[in-house]
């Protein structure tokens, strides 16, 4: 079973090592406690959205952006095909287009 805290976890420590950051450079920028943060990062805690929020910040990355990573790595654990795009009846109940959610819209963000 997926556990979606580790994996909100596993994709915020990656983005961190990428970036070469401590996680006590993160931590302070975030305003959370190292010891928290740590948690988060190994799926022990569940970040709430605020603090979710600030920790995306912090790496000055999108929320949205670790979302959809989580929601592919999710879809992947399921064995569902992680589409490139909102499928056009979804975005049509959504009221948009869809073409702005695509893959490279939000890899080409930030």
């Amino acid at each position: 079973m997926v556990v979606l805290r580790r994996e909100i976890g596993d994709v915020l420590r990656g983005a961190r090592q990428l970036q070469g950051r401590t996680l006590r450079e993160v931590s302070s920028a975030a305003r959370v406690s190292l010891g928290y943060l740590s948690e988060v990062e190994r799926g022990q805690k569940e970040a709430s959205s605020e603090l979710l929020g600030s920790i995306c910040d912090a790496l000055d990355l999108p929320l949205s952006l670790v979302l959809r990573e989580v929601s592919d790595r999710v879809a992947v654990a399921e064995g569902l095909a992680i589409p490139d795009t909102v499928p056009a009846d979804l975005a049509a109940g959504l009221g948009r287009s869809g073409e702005w959610m695509s893959r490279g819209a939000l890899t080409s963000v930030g």
